[in-house]
């Protein structure tokens, strides 16, 4: 999102020093600096008044006026020599009359005395001179996201407010080898194929493969963002690598037990960091839990556990949801279960799968194609997968369901009522209204999303209730067993 910055500086030498370091940082908008505090108060007057339809320019922003907060920037930058008012009372007259504004003073005198009194005149950080390129991108940045949470209080639009809104999904595997990332790459990649900025995180520190599957070989990784208290613009740029696909991918190390490194508090400033700077921020949290996937799917918007249907992988996705309850990590009710390789012969259904782990399971199924993954898995690169392949239209349509996607995204690589396959991988026929019950009928990969709104889909995502998950429960594969 972009950040709009007001610079206030009346020395000219300062002023040329702030608008080019303002203009190396990312999505920030800045615009040219007010020479004084009377020009200051007016600008910010005529742009609230500009977006409130006033029609005096030098009026002060009407209260609950959500397009007048909008109109406002987020940043202001007041330089200590500021004139005719001196810096801090004009802190306060902002603060006052815009507290929508986040305020940063500039100043040589950096000590504590003048910062708690920048602090009590509504100020929300101080910079020193010289000017610093990593300090002033993080006093930028954090007084744009203390704006953009006020904004939202007043009535300004969550949309347009920058900050930390990007959205964070885990996904996570009941046990090795269900297809854990390649679920985490591609929804990546149906998310950056919508227009939406798209950062991968492999949280898998032992034994990360997303390198491996987008034939990636970059030096940095999450570790080198792991001792770092305050992690700036630049050294996040540093730390990621823009893969050509779009994707910034923050890597596990190649080091395996350097993973230990990254702890949870780590875990949640990168996270933090990467949200701030992200529309999607997608984590591929492996199988092990430790502390730092742990504190990922904690704080995720939305979290996925990735199981195969057989008994040994049901029972360790119940495993793990009862890890993360008993650990209060998550409920089982706020996860979302991914059924991978399902056939339309596999005994365990998806039904059995919500019943046995509580959860809840996506309508989108994967159907079990490994020869369609192959080829691009020996290769190393996944971002190369036919878009007819029956896997990803499958786990396209399941970002969709997700909401990574908008609707005409989410379609994207699926064919015609006609052209959708069945789990086995075949094309069927068009159901007619009056065909019978099991004549072709099964839902395709791609049209779980589609048509998830049926009888008994109950919630978001709801199970349906089918004649398989009524017929005689789960006879000797029953996965809720312990033993």
């Amino acid at each position: 999102m972009t950040i709009r910055i007001l610079p206030a500086i009346g020395d000219p030498d300062a002023a040329r020093a702030v608008s080019s370091l303002l203009n190396q940082l990312p999505d920030a908008e800045p615009a040219p600096p007010v020479a004084d505090s009377a020009a200051l108060l007016h600008a910010l007057a005529g742009a609230a008044a500009q977006g409130a339809g006033a029609p005096a320019a030098g009026a002060p922003p009407a209260a609950g006026q959500p397009s007048a907060v909008e109109a406002l920037p987020e940043v202001v930058l007041v330089h200590e020599r500021i004139g005719p008012t001196p810096a801090l009372e004009l802190i306060r007259e902002v603060a006052l009359r815009f507290p929508a504004v986040g305020v940063v003073l500039i100043t040589t005198d950096a000590g504590p005395a003048l910062f708690s009194a920048a602090m009590d005149a509504g100020a929300r950080g101080i910079v020193g001179m010289p000017l610093g390129y990593d300090e002033l991108a993080a006093r930028v940045q954090a007084a744009a996201q203390w704006s953009a949470g006020v904004r939202v209080h007043l009535g300004g639009s969550p949309e347009a407010a920058p900050g930390p809104a990007g959205t964070l999904v885990t996904v996570t595997g009941a046990k090795g080898g269900v297809g854990t990332t390649v679920t985490a790459v591609q929804l990546a990649l149906a998310a950056r194929a919508a227009g939406r900025s798209v950062a991968l995180v492999d949280l898998d520190l032992q034994s990360g493969d997303v390198a491996s599957y987008l034939d990636v070989q970059f030096r940095r990784s999450v570790v080198d963002l792991a001792g770092i208290q305050d992690i700036s613009v630049r050294v996040l740029q540093d730390a990621v690598h823009d893969h050509h696909t779009g994707l910034g991918l923050l890597l596990a190390p190649e080091e395996g037990e350097r993973g230990e490194e990254v702890d949870d508090r780590a875990a949640r400033q990168i996270i933090g960091a990467l949200r701030s700077r992200y529309e999607v921020v997608l984590v591929d949290c492996g199988s092990q839990m430790q502390s730092a996937n742990a504190a990922a799917v904690e704080l995720a918007d939305l979290a996925l556990l990735v199981t195969t249907p057989d008994v040994v992988a049901v029972r360790a996705a119940k495993r793990q949801v009862r890890l993360w309850d008993r650990l209060q990590i998550r409920k089982a009710e706020d996860t979302t279960t991914v059924v991978n390789r399902l056939t339309r012969n596999t005994e365990i259904q998806p039904p059995l799968v919500a019943k046995a782990t509580g959860t809840q399971v996506a309508r989108t199924h994967v159907p079990a194609a490994f020869k369609e993954l192959q080829p691009c898995v020996d290769a190393g690169r996944m971002q190369d997968l036919d878009g007819r392949s029956t896997v990803k239209q499958a786990l396209w349509a399941l970002a969709g369901e997700l909401g990574l996607v908008d609707s005409p995204a989410a379609r994207q690589g699926r064919g015609s009522h006609r052209a959708r396959p069945t789990l086995t991988g075949r094309k069927r026929k068009a159901i007619t209204p009056g065909a019978a019950p099991g004549s072709g009928g099964v839902p395709g990969p791609a049209s779980g999303a589609a048509s998830g709104a049926g009888p008994g889909s109950g919630t978001r995502f709801g199970v349906r209730r089918g004649p398989a998950a009524a017929a005689g429960g789960p006879g000797p594969f029953d996965p809720s067993g312990e033993g």
